[in-house]
């Protein structure tokens, strides 16, 4: 590949980790689902889930609590491009949570998540997906309820 095709390539992968935590906290959480190619996989080992296919992956993560306010901020974002069509990438995140918002502001409290990503990517029909997000978090604990 030539260095513009693998910069280009690079950015469409690393928006694409952007455009996720975008959905999920400010869109719409089951829309994630078209991020990924048809029988994408999004895993969490250590805690026993994995969601496989298009519509699992759309009726997982779209079935979020309404009242949940959520803002992921996503780090060291980098992508190795193996050829023009796949690509593989780690990402680092902090996940900042609460259930039961009714608006307003929020007392910030530490994170409830801080983890990475490990993701494969692949080109399908001229747009980059994910055949498979894998979730590792060594640091977590239970989402707080808002405090009215």
């Amino acid at each position: 590949m030539d260095p513009l095709e693998k910069l280009l390539a690079e950015r469409a992968c690393e928006r694409l980790v952007l455009d996720f935590v975008h959905r999920l906290d400010l869109g719409e959480p089951g829309s994630v689902a078209e991020l990924f190619t048809e029988d994408g996989t999004w895993e969490w080992p250590a805690g026993g889930r994995l969601v496989e296919g298009r519509e699992k992956l759309r009726e997982y993560f779209g079935s979020r609590p309404a009242d949940r306010l959520s803002r992921r901020l996503m780090s060291n974002v980098l992508v190795t491009v193996a050829s023009p069509d796949a690509a593989v990438a780690t990402s680092y995140f902090s996940t900042y949570r609460v259930d039961g918002y009714e608006g307003g502001v929020v007392t910030a409290g530490p994170p409830v998540q801080v983890g990475h990503y490990e993701d494969a990517f692949r080109r399908v029909g001229g747009a980059w997906l994910l055949p498979s997000r894998v979730l590792f978090l060594p640091f977590g604990g239970p989402t707080p309820r808002a405090v009215s």
